[in-house]
């Protein structure tokens, strides 16, 4: 019986495997696919309201969220002139635009995957912990976010990735 089922959930575990990595590389590359392209108007064309978001409701809300990176004059909730703070905000608004477009892309074709999961990851963990340390956050949607790319992370892409078809990943997530 013992042999029998092991044998049951080897070969069902080897049919599913790749669907299932699949499946979880898909799903958390259109969370950040999806938020990536708002900051967009077109190729190469930053979409310039996004500045404000970053600016006002991410690193200077009205109120102010305890706990949150504020940026911003705490008294006034707003910004010096000129200065170098915000010059900063717009950069990290435009890398969030690219690194949400690219990364999910990778991650989609399975081409340095771990490397896509843990960036996002990275970006998961930075806007929990700095934008939005909530635990309502946490429990939904950031928490769900961090599970799939900690799975990724852990697992690999799985067979159907081009980084199995380019040698990058061995046999069952483990390094070539």
């Amino acid at each position: 019986m013992k042999s029998a089922y092991h044998a049951l959930i080897v070969r069902v575990g080897g049919w599913l495997e790749p669907l299932a990595l699949l499946a979880l590389r898909l799903v958390g590359a259109k969370v950040f696919w999806d938020s990536g392209l708002t900051k967009w108007n077109g190729f190469l064309q930053f979409n310039k309201d996004k500045y404000d978001l970053f600016l006002y409701e991410f690193f200077c809300p009205d109120p102010p969220r305890p706990g949150a990176l504020q940026l911003c004059d705490s008294t006034t909730l707003e910004y010096a002139e000129g200065s170098a703070i915000v010059s900063l905000v717009k950069a990290l608004a435009v890398m969030a635009g690219v690194v949400e477009v690219a990364l999910p892309v990778l991650l989609v074709l399975g081409l340095f995957s771990r490397l896509s999961a843990l960036g996002l990851l990275g970006m998961t963990l930075f806007i929990q912990l700095a934008v939005f340390p909530t635990w309502s956050h946490w429990l939904n949607p950031a928490m769900w976010w961090a599970v799939v790319l900690l799975a990724l992370v852990a697992c690999g892409p799985g067979a159907w990735s081009l980084d199995r078809l380019l040698g990058l990943e061995g046999r069952r997530g483990t390094a070539a």
